[in-house]
């Protein structure tokens, strides 16, 4: 005969058990209300009520429980919060801002992730920062929103896309913020890629541009874009033959930023254009506490993963569909 413990259970008291009857209901939804919307505290709302402070906190715990309150957190405007968070984890960045772009159409694409970039470098910079700016069509399109920065030195970080100087694009970019911060500007006035190694070597003697080399080493936070090793995806690859694109993709070329050749691992990819370009180096880029990369466009959502992968950029500025192929990519591996 089995003998009897001495021990009986106890019901739930009345506060712990779930919200069921409407007497319940209203008295949860009228405390949530007051807690919620209008900023009142539990002690005030216990007082209000009769109640102790403990038994608000547990009617509070139960409205949400029984779905009475449902908490939704939103960025206002443009920014994705939940796939912002999912990405910044999944890639290890100190931050990634992931843009609800209203089309797929990639000006409409460039014109969003370079506004926000512009309210990045707005809130983030300090009084005497250097600030890097690289060549991007993205970030040209951007900045030219920008109206607002502390007093920072400016820096051009590459030359200008095109074999004419008169494309000024980033040299514009880079003399519009340093009027907007009050700063000094160091513009290239120079091609980005040029035809042969001894040209190059010329040019970065050049007073004026080695004047802007010189402050790569300051440098504390730049703006850079990432490029898809694919036609319109990458100034670099539009400005090579088609024999040059050819080979560096045999050799494993994947992405490009700042003339930088990367493979699907991260890795740099080391080739005879390094000897022809001007450029701030993967050494001095990795130096620097904050680089903030753009891209956009679900077409570019390999490259931005190489690239994250060498472990060079802090900040990625992207859009929703290439942040969800970036992180179905990432759960694949």
């Amino acid at each position: 005969m089995r003998k009897h413990n001495g021990t009986h259970s106890t019901p739930p008291a009345a506060d712990e058990q779930q919200v069921k009857g409407p007497a319940e209901m209203l008295l949860a939804a009228s405390a949530a209300r007051r807690f919620y919307l209008e900023g009142r505290s539990k002690v005030e709302i216990a007082e209000e009520f009769g109640l102790s402070r403990f038994k608000v906190a547990r009617i509070l715990d139960l409205a949400r429980d029984s779905g009475i309150v449902r908490i939704d957190i939103r960025l206002p405007g443009r920014i994705d919060a939940e796939l912002s968070g999912a990405v910044q984890e999944a890639c290890g960045l100190r931050r990634a801002i992931v843009v609800g772009t209203p089309s797929d159409d990639q000006n409409d694409v460039r014109r969003q992730l370079g506004s926000v970039a512009a309210d990045l470098l707005t809130e983030i910079a300090k009084d005497d920062d250097v600030l890097g700016l690289a060549w991007g069509r993205t970030l040209h399109t951007g900045l030219a929103e920008l109206t607002r920065l502390p007093q920072c030195t400016i820096v051009q970080i590459n030359g200008v896309y095109s074999q004419r100087i008169a494309n000024r694009g980033v040299v514009e970019t880079v003399q519009r913020a340093a009027d907007v911060s009050g700063g000094r500007a160091y513009p290239i006035y120079a091609p980005l890629i040029l035809p042969d190694p001894d040209t190059a070597r010329v040019l970065r003697s050049d007073p004026g541009i080695s004047a802007a080399f010189a402050w790569f080493g300051r440098i504390t936070k730049a703006v850079v874009s990432i490029g898809a090793w694919q036609e319109g995806s990458s100034t670099v690859y539009d400005a090579l033959d088609p024999a040059t694109r050819a080979d560096y993709r045999k050799r494993g070329v994947r992405a490009e930023m700042s003339t930088h050749l990367f493979d699907a691992d991260g890795a740099e990819v080391r080739t005879g254009l390094a000897d022809r370009v001007l450029t701030i180096s993967t050494e001095e880029l990795r130096r620097i506490p904050e680089v903030i990369a753009l891209a956009g466009g679900a077409e570019k959502a390999e490259a931005i993963d190489t690239v994250l992968r060498s472990g060079l950029v802090s900040t990625l500025i992207t859009d929703a569909g290439a942040a969800r192929r970036l992180l179905s990519a990432r759960e694949r591996v």
